[in-house]
């Protein structure tokens, strides 16, 4: 199993704006993370998934890359990323980068050499086309090749007068998309891979996995029905079409294929720091915002099968992400519904993952709204079958901070006010924060919260983080939770401890339990050898329910024997027969 390590792991995600600033000028940095490396190792997580540090202009938070291999001066220089790698690896982290396969910065020197002329070399880096007849401001008498949108609202395709053709962008104009078909492209983004490879990283998180590959005829997307529903975000005309040609074309998977194969090259080769050998791992981020099409797409990333079995000849990503607790109602039905059809719909040997919040989602503690909520939904992460992600600040139940206009940095929440789109939705139907939140991501990218001082330990104090700590710091930091055996932090580690101790709840089967009370989500995890299984009961509901012992699939305890953990504090010697408001219950089986 040590080979893949990433089926038993625990990944913690980091902003590195927003985790530690080392140097003091408000802005997180690769030192930061070093300084802060015993919180994770305290925790027990396994790896950290660190979010682009490269060189950027930040139109876009980092995704905007000007420079793949090299560290942005904001986070520190090459150097920095080393100690930083050295000192995670000399505590049994394993290390995970972003990868930004569909697009560059426009400031990236291939794509300003692509736009000297339409005859120069890097022309065919990006994807360049003459337009259709029609009338469009400032591009004479020809208009965009076709109908694409940007997801960040307006067209997908931007005019450059000075060659007199359109580019490609499937987010900002700043980011314009590359060209993929072209051998060239792929070379050089697999150096890419390698030369992070080769400083020993663990692995990569791929960003819009499914977007790199588009229709090469560049035809117009279908109409959406209005009537048909649409996703959990409102992405306003980006919901209009149908994605048929734009993104999540079939060619991506031999590309993915042929990636799969360039990390597999370095499996063997032990980690800088003495970790054993083991998978250069790929998750892969898969956007598709109906949950029928997003299903079927998701588990064809694990690569193609045979008989219902990952073909071990043709794989491709060890986890493709799996969004899909995000965006559906905090109930049990809803749960139970949407975890049933992630395991039914994963191939024979694949692996899932377990996402509940990120730097492009509203955070959990934000969406389920209350603490007790938030602590189920931790326990259901951490106990669920698959690889946990933690998001920096859910293990102390960090909420989404107010962002005022003139503190934002995030481009789409600018993009949402011009297109005056609709507020993005939490799982009730209501606004995630407030009353309307719109499409701006930097609630939850705001500073990590280490004590209640000045700065909150993030920063020095005096200096102006860069995006506002919030109110509640007093009790939401590491500091004040270490101790207190009631608290998020706690619980995290408590949970994370059991993980460790019982293999059922690392690497064990799942099974659902059917004859439980409506609200609650029950099951058990099947222990893979001789050590006990495990039995899961939550909660989802904000009243007390009766539970009949009897009906659940274990003999008695016996006498003194307690459940391994409560959510509410202390527990019988029994299975209780109430389990409490938003209470979650974990029970050994003898």
């Amino acid at each position: 199993m040590t080979a893949q390590w990433w089926r038993s792991a625990v990944i913690y995600q980091i902003y590195p704006r927003s985790f530690a600033d080392a140097d003091g000028d408000g802005h997180g940095d690769l030192d930061g993370i070093t300084s802060r490396l015993d919180h994770l190792s305290s925790l027990g997580v396994d790896a950290l998934w660190l979010n682009p540090f490269y060189v950027s202009p930040m139109a876009d938070g980092g995704y905007d890359i000007a420079d793949h291999t090299d560290v942005d001066p904001l986070f520190g220089d090459l150097a920095a990323f080393d100690r930083l790698l050295k000192a995670a690896h000399a505590q049994r982290l394993r290390v995970i980068i972003d990868f930004v396969p569909n697009h560059t910065s426009s400031r990236h020197q291939w794509f300003q050499e692509s736009t000297r002329s339409r005859q120069d070399l890097r022309r065919d880096w990006y994807i360049w086309h003459a337009g259709r007849p029609g009338t469009v401001d400032g591009a004479g008498e020809m208009a965009p090749p076709n109908n694409w949108v940007s997801a960040f609202g307006g067209s997908a395709w931007t005019y450059h007068p000075e060659t007199g053709q359109w580019y490609l962008h499937t987010f900002l104009p700043d980011q314009p998309d590359l060209n993929w078909r072209n051998p060239q492209v792929e070379a050089a983004m697999f150096d890419v891979l390698r030369f992070w490879l080769n400083r020993g990283v663990d692995g990569f998180r791929v960003d819009v996995a499914n977007f790199i590959l588009k229709d090469p005829e560049l035809r117009d997307n279908p109409p959406r029905d209005p009537d048909s529903p649409t996703a959990y975000r409102a992405l306003g005309p980006y919901d209009a079409q149908i994605h048929l040609h734009d993104k999540g074309h079939p060619d991506t998977h031999p590309l993915y294929r042929r990636l799969r194969g360039l990390l597999d090259q370095y499996r063997h080769t032990p980690d800088a720091g003495g970790l054993p050998a083991g998978d250069r791992v790929a998750l892969g981020e898969l956007h598709t915002f109906d949950w029928p099409d997003w299903l079927r797409a998701w588990a064809s990333y694990y690569g193609a099968t045979i008989d219902g079995r990952l073909d071990p000849d043709a794989q491709e990503l060890h986890l493709p992400l799996n969004l899909a607790l995000i965006g559906i109602p905090f109930n049990a039905s809803a749960w139970r519904e949407a975890i049933d059809a992630v395991e039914a719909a994963l191939p024979h040997g694949a692996w899932p993952t377990l996402i509940l919040g990120s730097h492009d989602e509203s955070r959990v503690a934000s969406r389920v709204g209350s603490p007790a909520a938030a602590r189920l939904a931790m326990t259901a992460l951490l106990t669920l079958r698959g690889t946990p992600i933690l998001y920096y600040g859910e293990e102390i139940a960090m909420t989404d901070v107010p962002v005022t206009s003139d503190q934002a940095h995030d481009r789409w929440g600018a993009q949402d006010a011009e297109d005056d789109r609709a507020p993005s939705l939490g799982p009730s139907g209501g606004s995630s924060v407030g009353s309307s939140r719109g499409l701006g991501r930097d609630p939850q990218r705001t500073p990590m919260r280490w004590h209640d001082g000045h700065g909150a330990g993030f920063t020095a104090p005096g200096a102006a983080p860069w995006l506002p700590l919030g109110l509640d710091t007093a009790h939401s930091n590491v500091a004040s939770q270490t101790d207190d055996p009631t608290s998020m932090l706690t619980l995290t580690r408590t949970l994370l401890t059991l993980r460790r101790a019982y293999p059922a709840l690392a690497i064990g089967d799942y099974e659902p339990l059917d004859d439980l009370p409506d609200g609650v989500l029950g099951y058990l995890r099947v222990s893979p050898d001789a050590s006990p299984s495990v039995i899961v009961l939550l909660n989802f509901t904000d009243t007390e329910l009766t539970l009949d012992p009897d009906r659940l699939p274990m003999p008695p305890l016996p006498d003194g024997r307690r459940p391994l953990l409560s959510t509410i504090g202390g527990t019988s010697t029994t299975v209780p027969s109430r389990l409490s408001a938003h209470q979650g219950l974990l029970i050994a089986l003898p």
